[in-house]
């Protein structure tokens, strides 16, 4: 039996395609880009390679809001505000009101230093008014506020008329000054506030009706 060619040529053959198909799988390779080998410091897809222009960012990461987004207004601290001349004169009807309700208490303590600036007790302040049978105030227009060194003042005319218990005419006419303490560190509210500090009120002839400006 001849085998010897037939075994040889098989195994030419075999050669020749094992031969072909490797370099196909070569050439394909060679065709394929590397893969990269990440380089420690590189760009990466969340880390652009490029420097953003101001208010750029990653979206979901750094982006700015929405251009159309509306933001909450920034709520202004509150402002102190000291009490004006429309206080002042808020406190003297107070003030005279309480006289002619016989709420002598009440009046005393609108004096400056809850009543000592008036020079009386709140016992000799009360009998001094208990003369009275009728006592009304009218005020007038209030100065300009005098202020300094923190603290303020302000000078207001009135006239009152009244009748005393015997049924003799009272008038009185002068003006009444104001005092407080600007809005200034430790100032507590009651001294902030408006309080009687001195009186010019004196005995007016019954006749004078004049107004007080």
């Amino acid at each position: 039996m001849r085998t010897g060619p037939i075994a040889g040529l098989a195994l030419l053959l075999s050669a020749c395609g094992g031969s072909g198909e490797g370099n196909e799988a070569a050439a394909n390779d060679a065709a394929a880009p590397a893969e990269p080998t990440p380089v420690a410091g590189a760009p990466t897809p969340v880390t652009p390679s490029t420097s953003l222009p101001p208010g750029d960012g990653i979206p979901g990461v750094s982006a700015p809001p929405p251009a159309n987004e509306v933001r909450p207004a920034a709520i202004p601290a509150p402002i102190a505000t000291e009490a004006g001349p429309q206080d002042a004169v808020a406190v003297l009807n107070q003030y005279f009101a309480a006289i002619s309700s016989r709420r002598y208490d009440e009046a005393y303590r609108l004096w400056n230093g809850r009543g000592e600036a008036s020079g009386m007790s709140a016992k000799a302040f009360a009998d001094s008014f208990a003369k009275y049978a009728e006592y009304r105030a009218t005020i007038g227009t209030p100065g300009r506020i005098d202020a300094g060194a923190g603290q303020r003042y302000i000078e207001i005319p009135v006239q009152v008329t009244g009748r005393l218990r015997d049924g003799t005419p009272v008038s009185l006419a002068g003006p009444v000054i104001l005092h407080g303490t600007g809005d200034i560190d430790g100032a507590t509210a009651e001294q902030r506030s408006w309080r009687i500090e001195n009186s010019g009120l004196k005995p007016r002839p019954t006749t004078d009706t004049a107004t007080p400006r």
